[in-house]
């Protein structure tokens, strides 16, 4: 991770998710359930990841969106970590680690599951008018 990049103060469990590369419990995490208008952002630098209305359930434990918000937001990089070959998610600001994409979602438009851990994100609600 480009720590020079990284200007907020992250929890332990922030810390351990986006540079150690952890997993936090299925289920356990505060934007799993979140059904609420807005967008998501990298906890650690603030990037502009992902938007609510791609968000889905995948019945995973984690929070799943089909798509992210723009084609730079994040890098895809191969991890072949745990005896298993996956593709790993990461912020393209800062590399921070947000999970794994699998191509799993047929029922979404582009058949993606972005399985992302909810510490390592941010949400923002949308500006009412």
């Amino acid at each position: 991770m480009d720590n020079s990049k990284v200007t907020k103060n992250l929890t332990s469990s922030q810390l351990e998710v986006l540079r150690d590369k952890a997993t936090e419990v299925p289920f356990s995490g505060e934007h799993l359930y979140r059904d609420s208008n807005g967008s998501y952002s990298c906890a650690a630098c603030g990037a502009s990841l992902f938007s609510s209305h791609t968000k889905f359930d995948a019945h995973c434990g984690w929070p799943s969106f089909y798509d992210v918000a723009s084609t730079d937001a994040v890098r895809l990089l191969d991890d072949h970590e745990l005896g298993m070959s996956r593709i790993e998610v990461v912020c393209s600001n800062c590399g921070g680690h947000l999970g794994h994409v699998f191509d799993d979602a047929l029922d979404q438009p582009t058949g993606l599951r972005y399985c992302i851990n909810s510490v390592s994100l941010d949400f923002s609600p949308d500006k009412q008018t």
